[in-house]
């Protein structure tokens, strides 16, 4: 079976990707798929890339082949996935659950090359914040692929980087002008001969791999779920459904049975983010109440109902304080959780 890269990158990931494929020969001999997060937003990365790249590059088509020599983008708000039939291959595209809060998101395009594609399979970490890609990195190693990440010190942003190189057994971390040669070199030379005893032997490890690329497709109920993980008091910030804690290979992570999946770095701070537009929402609804309480000791003074002025005075002014407390905490929780910069 001929080879597959899959690629995944976020903030900085366009660069580098005009990097790599300028440096890829136009005879290269695999497919390359790559999921970046666009979101549902209109995209012209194809128009972008293809100036850079001597392969043809588009936003793949539902059903169309797997080819070598040709790069397929993951298009607005389309999970990215390929499927294997026999000796046929081809990409589906998913309007499924977002997973990491992401439509496209890396892990599904991963996991799925995975399972169609094996031990011929090349992942490849990107710049990007937070950690989705990880998870689908540890479902290419766990078949038997080989794991690339872009070296830290050089990415935009390192999270996705340091998460992948924590979290998986990774066989080269590079910069940005050795990752095109690398790529080349492990699809014409073939994989190494150590790969297949490299494979993770986690118990059960093509099961998640399966049963989670089912949840992608909206094929896959609680169940499953039970399989992967145990029920959490926590609500999904996407459906506000019941949230099942997966610790799988390491990383601790979250599935609610409509399909959405978070790594635990991404739910907190979704929840960071709920908890602040709710603080905000407070402020809101303080700062309207201590308006109308200065509009009653207005009209309470003119019908001189001087007690009922003077009471409505300090309801407004405690409404006021409130909502000072409230942006103080906000100011301060954004202080603690600010991450430490070099």
């Amino acid at each position: 079976m001929p080879k597959i890269v899959v690629i995944g990158g976020s903030f900085g990931a366009l660069n580098v990707l005009k990097v790599i494929l300028a440096d890829l020969p136009e005879d290269f001999p695999a497919a390359i798929l790559i999921v970046t997060h666009i979101g549902a937003h209109s995209s012209i990365l194809p128009e972008i890339l293809g100036r850079s790249s001597t392969l043809p590059v588009r936003h793949a088509i539902d059903g169309e082949p797997i080819l070598p020599g040709r790069v397929l983008l993951a298009p607005s708000d389309e999970h990215l996935t390929v499927v294997s039939e026999g000796t046929r291959s081809y990409a589906r595209l998913v309007h499924g659950p977002k997973e990491n809060h992401c439509r496209p998101a890396i892990d599904p395009l991963f996991r799925s090359a995975a399972a169609a594609f094996g031990s011929d399979t090349i992942g490849v970490i990107l710049t990007g914040y937070l950690d989705d890609g990880t998870v689908g990195l540890q479902a290419v190693k766990a078949r038997g692929g080989i794991a690339i990440v872009q070296d830290p010190d050089e990415a935009e942003a390192p999270d996705m980087p340091l998460s992948a190189l924590r979290h998986v057994n990774v066989d080269r971390t590079l910069g940005i002008g050795a990752i095109a040669q690398a790529l080349v070199e492990l699809v014409t030379d073939g994989m190494r001969e150590s790969t297949m005893q490299e494979v993770n032997p986690t118990s059960g490890a093509p099961d998640w791999i399966n049963i989670e690329n089912r949840f992608t497709g909206r094929g896959s109920d609680m169940d499953d779920l039970e399989q992967l993980g145990r029920k959490s008091a926590l609500t999904c910030p996407e459906c506000n459904g019941a949230l099942w804690e997966l610790d799988i290979c390491g990383l601790v992570r979250y599935r609610c049975h409509t399909g959405h999946a978070f790594t635990a770095s991404v739910l907190e701070s979704l929840q960071t983010s709920a908890a602040e537009d709710a603080l905000w929402g407070a402020i809101r609804a303080l700062h309207e109440q201590e308006r109308l309480f200065e509009k009653m000791r207005e009209k309470a003074f003119e019908a001189r109902r001087h007690a009922s002025a003077a009471d409505y005075q300090a309801k407004a002014a405690q409404a006021k304080a409130y909502s000072q407390s409230l942006r103080d905490l906000i100011a301060t929780a954004a202080v603690l959780v600010k991450p430490d910069t070099p």
